[in-house]
């Protein structure tokens, strides 16, 4: 008799493209969808618990560094065993396992991911899909070589309000876009309450699996900070695990810019114009950094100009054609079109303001369907079929946030992106943050 495991190897031989568990479903689509989570707390849990609202859903393991976080999946499913360690749950429970979420602190994220998707898994990993550019190349091509689907963690993509702005701005409703501002009110760090390490260090209760936490990065001490330094909350405002601001919500943000817009070219000169200070440990407060992308059939000229602020600063109205005294949402987008403006909240309807008008205009709105992200990605690991958001596009997406954190270490200098060759062409101490070195045993291997 074939088991689950030879057959899982064999068909993966016989394609690149169809991914071995979506052959595993095909021959019976009655069937679940065996799903593990590696993350079962915070996001972890409302990424789990959001998944398992679809019928053909069934979680068979979960795993958490922190075993006192897992009191919720455990409820959810009391019969599923939990680790400590995924690679452990992966070895043990691999024919058993068609595809896992990642939600972990962003610098684990490629190197689980990558894991994962080399064993046949589909992967569903929350925003931004790596912590430095390199990664999210190693991910982008092996999604490509395993043939598995994946799905970016940034579930207001598929939400109505940003799949309405995304129809409104295709239906050519403000003409072509000249310009586009993107904000986010959240401060760079400030979950944590640190701007330097702590002296004060613990010993890291057997509860938690510290190295396992740390994984990719520079070992450091646990510290028991009432949860806030590093483990579970303060992760975000520290270099080496998190991306600030901008890690945290530039993925969201931009999003709907990337997809309006149909962008696919590179994001180059880069600069970051200011920010309120940052040293070699935490990302600075605030920032403002500016990029430009190839234009496409919804801009007006060969190329856009896109500018993000974070730490609650945002752009003025002048040059759009919404009223100065209409007050900006706390975080979103202002897209500057040839003949209306569209402010665009971040989870909120879009407003379209046309030209000598001073009040919106509801009519020039094409209402979008709400979709649910999570069971998107499940009904394509069911079906084959990849669905939009995947890691080709996230790592482009992922690309350009990443690059924007890079800007931050060099302000007021302009840096020339040779995305093709991972590269600055203009500052090679720049390129140290394209990748990162990795601790022994941890190390990520290229994609061949």
């Amino acid at each position: 008799m074939t088991t689950r495991r030879d057959f899982v190897k064999s068909t993966a031989a016989l394609s690149s493209i169809i991914a071995a568990p979506a052959i595993v479903r095909g021959q019976n689509l009655n069937s679940k969808l065996q799903l593990a989570s590696i993350g079962s707390d915070g996001k972890g849990w409302s990424d789990t618990r959001e998944m398992a609202t679809h019928d053909t859903v069934e979680h068979v393991a979960f795993c958490d560094i922190d075993l006192n976080r897992t009191m919720n999946v455990r409820k959810l499913r009391p019969d599923a065993p939990i680790f400590q360690d995924y690679r452990e749950m992966l070895a043990n429970l691999g024919d058993k396992i068609d595809a896992v979420t990642v939600s972990t602190p962003d610098h684990m994220h490629a190197y689980i991911t990558l894991d994962a998707m080399r064993q046949g898994k589909h992967v569903y990993c929350q925003k931004p899909l790596t912590h430095n550019i390199w990664e999210s190349r190693q991910v982008k091509k092996q999604a490509a070589k395993s043939g598995v689907i994946t799905r970016l963690g940034n579930q207001i993509h598929s939400h109505e309000f940003y799949r309405t702005a995304v129809k409104t701005i295709q239906a050519g409703k403000i003409g072509k876009v000249t310009r586009v501002h993107s904000w986010v009110g959240t401060t760079g760090h400030g979950k944590s309450g640190f701007i330097d390490r702590p002296k004060e260090t613990a010993t890291a209760p057997d509860s938690i699996a510290w190295d396992n936490w740390i994984g990719v990065a520079p070992m450091r001490p646990f510290v028991d900070a009432g949860l806030r330094c590093y483990h579970p909350w303060g992760w975000r405002d520290w270099q080496d695990f998190g991306g600030g601001a901008l890690g945290d919500f530039g993925c969201h943000i931009l999003d709907p810019v990337y997809t309006a817009l149909k962008l696919t070219g590179p994001s180059d000169d880069i600069q970051c114009s200011e920010h309120t200070g940052m040293n070699d440990e935490v990302w600075p407060a605030q920032g403002v950094f500016n990029f430009t992308v190839p234009g496409t059939e919804f801009t007006a000229g060969d190329r856009l100009k896109i500018t993000w602020y974070d730490g609650g600063r945002q752009p003025s109205t002048k040059g759009s054609h919404v009223p100065g005294y209409r007050a900006l949402p706390r975080s979103g987008s202002l897209f500057i079109g040839e003949t209306g403006t569209m402010v665009l909240p971040h989870v909120g309807a879009p407003t379209v303001y046309l030209e000598g008008k001073q009040e919106p205009d509801e009519t020039a709105i094409v209402k979008a369907d709400n979709q649910n992200h999570y069971h998107g990605w499940v009904d394509g690991c069911l079906s084959g079929k990849q669905p939009s958001d995947g890691f080709d596009y996230g790592s482009m997406l992922t690309e350009a946030v990443l690059l924007g954190n890079i800007s931050y270490r060099f302000k007021g200098e302009t840096l020339k992106w040779d995305s093709e060759n991972l590269a600055f062409t203009n500052h090679e101490e720049a390129n140290r943050w394209v990748s990162r070195d990795y601790r022994e045993g941890w190390e990520i291997k290229p994609v061949a």
